[in-house]
């Protein structure tokens, strides 16, 4: 039996009993010692380092599990980990750590202004660096995606449709609404396709007596569904409906579905005159919370075996667009824009805010990188995280 195939084994194993805990480290250190009895030396060796890199997860005797299964390797067989990496063809917590000692040196040398990086790789140990205190950070429109997350959820608790009209929730404002915004969807203002000519971002002064209703106001430029404009106001929108719909403003309406289970833990998220969440800026997180909802959506909305999400709404996050062929402003964002997400190459999306705010997903390397800063050279920040942190993932 090769490495490969006993690694399948345990991660199976780890799957089928849930959350880490006593009972899975006894079946996981009875399993190990067994599979070593079918492996031959230089397996043993490749398997090694995947256990090491395994038992800083099982919570509380990782020692006891490492020395049973330690005790039994010869010494004459331990070979660098480095070899034992390149052998095995995957990633391993040193090669991250090496990553990011280059993509730190690189914020150095290219005043990339980053606060702090983490790396996620399913199987893998989580590596993270920090280059100032780990502070709660405006995300700014990183919390788009939060806000099309909770639409999801609200959708699939039959409070709404992504095919429901703005004015469907709001009929009182259909007097004053400009003309085609009748037409205007829920769908069309996640993807920034709304059609109107307001542009508003959360950190502009709010003069009007109610933001929704200078919104609604505002003449189309453009048919729904047919022209990418890139502002707050639809994210905003979308925040108004749901406090109509469910009766909670999306931070509540958040609380026990999202930033609970995920422990994030009482977040700050900026209010308007009127006292409901931007929706499109201004929730606070640090960089390894921003990581916990990072890997949520990897795992399409599962969390420690609840679905927190509908798996459905987060493949449709990327299914369902908006054409942004014409941005001139890096080809990174000439993929699309999904339901609160920029769309990459090769099936990469990412959530993407001001100043440096990433968090890009990876489903086909299982992998997220998270980055919070404030960086003046945002696309070079970007750029930086692809060459050297996802493109060396391998």
């Amino acid at each position: 039996m090769d490495s490969d195939r006993c690694w399948e084994l345990v991660q199976a194993a780890r799957a089928a009993a849930g959350p880490i805990g006593d009972d899975l480290g006894d079946r996981l250190a009875d399993a190990l010692i067994g599979l070593l009895a079918a492996l031959p030396p230089d397996e043993i060796v490749a398997f090694e380092l995947r256990f090491r890199q395994l038992r800083g997860r099982l919570a509380g005797r990782e020692d006891v599990y490492a020395a049973a299964f330690l005790g039994e390797v010869p010494a004459a067989v331990m070979i660098g980990e480095a070899a034992v990496a390149k052998r095995s063809g995957r990633y391993d917590p040193a090669v991250g750590e090496e990553l990011l000692d280059d993509f730190i040196r690189a914020n150095r040398e290219r005043d990339l202004g980053v606060y702090g990086v983490h790396v996620h790789r399913e199987g893998d140990e989580d590596v993270e660096r920090r280059v100032r205190s780990d502070d709660r950070v405006n995300l700014y429109s990183v919390s788009k995606t939060f806000t099309s997350v909770a639409l999801g959820i609200a959708e699939a608790e039959g409070r709404l449709s992504l095919d429901d009209r703005l004015l469907d929730h709001f009929p009182e404002l259909r007097p004053i609404a400009a003309d085609g915004v009748e037409d205007v969807t829920l769908r069309h203002l996640a993807t920034m396709a709304s059609g109107t000519s307001h542009e508003w971002f959360a950190d502009m002064r709010v003069d009007a007596l109610d933001l929704l209703h200078e919104i609604v106001a505002a003449p189309l430029d453009a048919v729904p569904g047919t022209r990418f404009a890139y502002t707050d106001s639809g994210p905003y929108a979308i925040g108004r409906v749901i406090a109509r719909a469910t009766g909670a403003d999306v931070r509540d309406f958040l609380m026990p579905r999202l930033f609970g289970p995920l422990d994030l833990h009482n977040p700050a998220w900026h209010t308007c005159p009127q006292g409901f969440p931007f929706a499109a800026s201004d929730l606070f997180l640090r960089t390894g919370e921003l990581a916990r909802f990072a890997r949520l959506l990897l795992r399409e909305g599962k969390w420690n075996g609840r679905q927190l999400v509908p798996a459905d709404y987060v493949r449709r996050m990327t299914r369902e667009f908006a054409d942004t062929s014409s941005i001139i402003e890096s080809e990174r964002f000439n993929h699309g824009y999904g339901l609160g997400v920029w769309i990459d190459r090769d099936g990469m999306y990412r959530m993407d805010g001001r100043y440096g705010q990433y968090a890009v997903i990876c489903p086909t390397r299982r992998a997220a990188v998270t980055v919070t800063a404030h960086s003046e050279r945002e696309v070079d920040l970007l750029e930086a995280i692809h060459e050297l942190i996802l493109d060396r993932l391998g």
